[in-house]
């Protein structure tokens, strides 16, 4: 039997390993100078996050808002349309092949279609490739966890006289939701990036990914390692509360 890591080392281990990634960054760079010319040094990016971040803050709301309506949005759209697949065969072999398609599409050849679009002005090309990124993971987890429950229990139910409406929110519902947090934690990372990825190919002129491919082109490394740091943040607050959400509900649901 495999012993169970303590909680305290659960989270000392990433932060070890950051730790000591930091450290051998700043042996190479500073100390033995042996790294490319672009790399800058941690001290460098530490004293622009200082300095630039009210700027930076700025920058990942935006970067922050796209991400979560898009997911927010694609979420939605994924339950409804998970619920009439699981309802009726029909559309479910209607929309397979769809669902197959989006998963396939490149996030790079839409996102230029989508900013020209809607506009140089308009956040809802990036709100769009949010989006349609975090749909997928979303319906396939909502209509893996909505065909989970069994029909002896469904029948049961039925034979005990209960609504449509009653087995859902006794059965269908606590037997889905560990899956629809499942697929809600999958898709807010990357929903983070493909908000990030948006902001590079046109669009307003905010955002961390947007600032990074300015920065970087412009010969400012240290000060786009630094939007990449807040792009970090970002992804790790998204993967948290959702995480945290998961383990909430995966507790409280009955075995």
């Amino acid at each position: 039997m495999s012993a169970t890591l303590p909680s305290w080392m659960r989270f000392a281990a990433p932060v070890g390993v950051g730790v000591i990634i930091v450290a051998l960054w700043f042996l190479i760079v500073d100390v033995l100078h042996a790294a490319p010319r672009a790399l800058p040094s941690p001290v460098a990016i530490i004293d622009e996050l200082v300095i630039h971040s009210d700027i930076i803050l700025e920058d990942m709301g935006i970067t922050g808002s796209n991400a979560l309506i898009g997911l927010l949005a694609g979420t939605l759209v994924a339950i409804v349309l998970a619920a009439l697949a699981a309802t009726a065969r029909p559309i479910d072999g209607m929309l397979a092949p769809l669902v197959a398609a989006i998963a396939v599409v490149p996030i790079v050849a839409i996102t230029p279609i989508l900013n020209t679009m809607f506009g140089a002005s308009s956040q809802f090309g990036r709100e769009a490739v949010a989006a349609i990124a975090a749909f997928v993971p979303v319906f396939v987890n909502v209509l893996r966890g909505l065909r989970q429950t069994r029909p002896v229990h469904r029948d049961l139910l039925r034979a005990s006289g209960a609504s449509g409406l009653q087995t859902f929110r006794v059965l269908t519902l606590p037997t889905a939701l560990p899956y629809l947090l499942t697929g809600l934690r999958i898709a807010s990372s990357i929903a983070v990036i493909a908000a990030l990825v948006a902001e590079y190919f046109g669009g307003p002129a905010d955002g961390i990914g947007t600032a990074i491919a300015s920065y970087a082109k412009s010969g400012h490394a240290a000060l786009a390692f630094a939007y990449v740091a807040g792009g970090i943040v970002i992804g790790l607050v998204f993967f948290l509360v959702t995480s945290l959400l998961e383990r909430i509900v995966t507790r409280r649901s009955p075995v």
